[in-house]
C-alpha cells in the first residue's frame, strides 16, 4: 500500500521497521524508522504494481483494489494493485513479495515490465498523529488473463478487487467524466470471495495522488495489453 498504513510483509504496522532514507537528490543517508521517517517526511523508498488484462471484448482492463476499511490511512479507498514500503537493505527485487502477499501471485521481477520512477508527498494523520510521507515509488506493470475474482486476497490489506474499462478511468482521471463503472469480487463477512459489477467509481474513491500518475500509469497499461 501507499502511505502511512503498509508494513512490510502485509498485516499489522511495525512503527519500528526500519527504512533506508535518502536525500532531496535520492542519495542514501542512512536509516530510520518507520514511525521516524513519517513524523520527520524522510525520503524511502516503495514499490508499486498495476496490473491489467485484455477482456473479451478487446479491450484493456485495469485492475486495482480496494483498501480495507479497518486501514489507519485512506480505508475503503481504491489504489494501486499492489504496493508496499522498502525496508532497510531490501530492493525491489525482494517487494515483488507484495503480489503474493496481498494477490496470491507469484512473479517474478523479470516478468513485470517498468514504468519509471515516481516521487510523491503527502501529509494528513493517521489515529490523531500527524505524518509526512516522502515517497520515492519504482513503479510496474504486469499482464494478467485472470479477472478479479480468481486471486487470492489478504484480508488485512484489501477488502476487494476491482477492474474498469482503461479509456473509461483515463476520462476519470482527466476530469472528462464525473463516474466509471467497474466489476470485481469483494471479500465478505466471512473473507469469502463473492462476485460485484457495475460499481460506481469516482475520482474521489481513489487515494488522492497528482492524477497525471495515473494517467501515465493508464496509457502504459494500454501500451502493453
Amino acid at each position: 500500500m501507499s502511505g502511512e498504513e503498509q508494513a512490510s510483509g502485509g498485516g499489522r504496522i511495525n512503527a519500528e521497521e526500519r527504512f533506508d532514507i535518502y536525500d532531496e537528490l535520492d542519495r542514501p543517508i542512512g536509516t530510520a524508522t518507520r514511525a521516524e521517517a513519517h513524523a520527520h517526511g524522510l525520503w524511502h523508498h516503495t514499490f508499486h504494481c498495476w496490473l491489467a488484462r485484455r477482456g473479451e471484448d478487446g479491450r484493456t482492463r485495469v485492475l486495482f483494489q480496494r483498501r480495507s476499511q479497518d486501514k489507519d490511512t485512506n480505508p475503503d479507498r481504491f489504489d494501486i494493485t499492489a504496493a508496499g514500503h522498502l525496508s532497510a537493505g531490501e530492493t525491489v527485487r525482494d517487494a515483488v513479495r507484495e503480489l503474493e502477499e496481498e494477490l496470491g501471485l507469484r512473479v517474478s521481477l523479470e516478468e513485470l515490465t517498468p514504468l519509471g520512477t515516481f516521487r510523491e508527498e503527502d501529509e494528513g494523520f493517521a489515529q490523531g498523529v500527524r505524518y509526512i510521507d516522502r515517497e520515492v515509488s519504482e513503479v510496474y506493470a504486469y499482464v494478467t488473463d485472470r479477472g478479479p475474482e480468481t486471486f487470492r486476497l489478504q484480508r488485512e490489506e484489501l477488502a476487494g478487487l476491482y477492474e474498469a474499462d482503461a479509456e473509461g478511468l483515463l476520462a476519470l482521471m482527466r476530469g472528462e467524466a464525473e463516474m466509471v463503472t467497474a466489476d470485481g469480487a469483494a471479500l465478505d463477512a466471512d473473507g469469502v470471495l463473492v462476485p460485484v459489477s457495475d460499481v460506481p467509481v469516482r475520482l474521489s474513491d481513489f487515494v488522492k495522488r497528482d492524477t497525471a500518475y495515473y494517467i501515465r500509469v493508464i496509457e502504459a497499461l494500454m501500451r502493453l495489453v
